[in-house]
């Protein structure tokens, strides 16, 4: 009988801290930070959008920049995705968080360890071998398992938007150096064009001199207007070099592709649709992923703060074996000592750092917050400003290209009147001249509608989906996995 009651109150020794610290559980539980909610407050429709037919098929974010049929700029595009440093370190940075994120619970789940001591008799004529097993469990109690999760969370989501970022930037800039590459090759072809023209004209104008049919200033203001045409051509050729070395960085290359500097011609765009909805910016624009990623972040920390104000309430266990090293023997009785029971830690007196700092993560989450509607405002007016951008470039390139056609008319009618003999060669120079400085300025208006393409979808996120290898991060918030 004594027996049992001895048995009895033993259980009851240890059930007693065990129930105890299960009640705190179920308590603890219940204490989570809500996320905030996120003002998504997005225009219905873009205010510089033009009119597109209704036949258009939307535009595509992914492919946006195959609506230039160059077969050049689609090659590039293939190239630099696979071989791009900034791509590559951006992938590595995603894999590092996504690891991570797979042992997010590891700081609330139980964990084991072996130690080994060798400690000293204080009188000295005893030393000891001890080995032993110790396991602990935080519960992650009053959210705080929470709050871990969602830092991890953050972390990863930031790495992909990251990712994002890399691909759309990257798109935009090699699809902007193709551009400037066979736009720079166009301009020069037209001043190697004015070059000529200018080089006849002097030989002419020499020729008049011969005969004293014009006064050697002629001759001078002829042969300036033929070396400042050469000189002209040194600023298309540096661009067309820059750009190409600018190429060859981006796609990870030593040094750019000769057949790059072949003569191609410029880029035309094609008909484009509609471009997509504000709300698509939500899903597309890396800046805006990437703040969300930030609240999710600062959602964690807060929890986390909010978990130090309360207990830390866990479970542990050990078994220790200790040994005499001097004589091998056991000193009497048994060497193992086992212990189990709960873990309390209760902050007392800390001069308030535990509520300065919830305090503190309180304020970083308010601030993140309105980070993230800033990026959503940053983004509707970076494509309200690209829209407006495009919409007057595309002005500008068709009054261009109806001055440049009527100066084509004006140089065809002006050989037309030589042959007749109405007019001199020389005014037949002069007027193709005047069409191919008309064609550089089209060259120069199509390359800065082009750009304002460009702009426009990188302000919309435009880049191709990622692969379904770096896909994998979480979309959801953590509490949701």
């Amino acid at each position: 009988m004594n027996a049992r009651r001895t048995l009895f109150v033993q259980a009851r020794r240890l059930l007693l801290p065990v129930l105890a610290a299960s009640g705190m559980t179920l308590l603890g539980g219940c204490i989570n930070t809500p996320l905030p909610k996120l003002d998504h407050a997005l225009p219905a429709h873009w205010r510089h959008a033009t009119a597109t037919p209704a036949k258009r098929p939307p535009a595509d974010l992914h492919d946006w920049w195959k609506t230039f049929h160059d077969p050049l700029i689609n090659h590039l595009v293939d190239q630099a995705l696979t071989g791009n440093l900034d791509v590559a370190m951006a992938r590595e940075r995603l894999l590092a968080a996504r690891a991570l994120y797979q042992t997010r619970h590891a700081p609330v789940l139980p964990s084991l360890r072996v130690r080994t001591d060798d400690p000293v008799d204080p009188d000295a004529s005893s030393s000891y071998f001890v080995i032993g097993f110790d396991a602990t469990w935080e519960l992650g109690l009053f959210g705080r398992a929470q709050g871990i999760s969602r830092v991890a969370a953050g972390h990863l989501f930031a790495a992909r938007a990251t990712l994002r970022d890399a691909r759309v930037s990257l798109v935009a800039e090699v699809v902007r150096e193709a551009i400037a590459l066979r736009s720079a090759q166009a301009s020069e072809r037209c001043l190697q064009q004015i070059l000529r023209a200018r080089q006849r004209q002097a030989a002419l104008v020499r020729r008049r001199v011969q005969l004293t049919l014009a006064d050697r200033s002629d001759q001078a203001r002829a042969d300036a207007a033929a070396d400042t045409a050469r000189a002209a051509l040194a600023q298309p050729r540096m661009e067309i070099q820059h750009a190409a070395q600018r190429l060859a960085l981006l796609l990870g290359k030593n040094e750019p592709d000769p057949a790059w500097l072949h003569p191609g011609a410029q880029p035309r765009l094609g008909p484009t649709g509609p471009v997509a909805a504000p709300a698509s910016l939500l899903r597309t624009r890396p800046g805006i992923a990437q703040a969300e990623a930030n609240v999710v972040e600062a959602a964690g920390e807060l929890g986390i703060a909010h978990a130090d104000l309360y207990p830390h309430i866990g479970f542990g266990a050990s078994m220790l074996w200790s040994t005499n090293i001097a004589t091998y023997k056991h000193d009497g009785g048994t060497n193992a000592i086992g212990t189990l029971g709960p873990i309390i830690d209760i902050p007392l007196f800390d001069w308030g750092m535990r509520i300065s700092h919830d305090h503190a993560q309180s304020h970083r989450l308010r601030a993140a917050v309105m980070a993230y509607r800033k990026a959503v405002l940053a983004g509707v007016a970076d494509v309200e400003n690209a829209l407006g951008d495009l919409q007057q470039q595309r002005q500008r390139e068709r009054a261009d290209a109806r001055a440049a056609d009527a100066w084509r008319r004006a140089s065809g009618s002006q050989r037309v009147r030589r042959r007749l003999g109405l007019s001199s060669d020389l005014d037949t120079i002069d007027a193709r001249v005047a069409y191919e400085r008309a064609r550089l300025e089209l060259v120069a208006a199509r390359q800065d509608r082009d750009l304002a393409y460009v702009a426009l979808y990188k302000a919309l996120g435009g880049a191709p989906p990622l692969p379904a290898r770096d896909d994998h991060a979480a979309t959801a918030h953590p509490e949701t996995h």
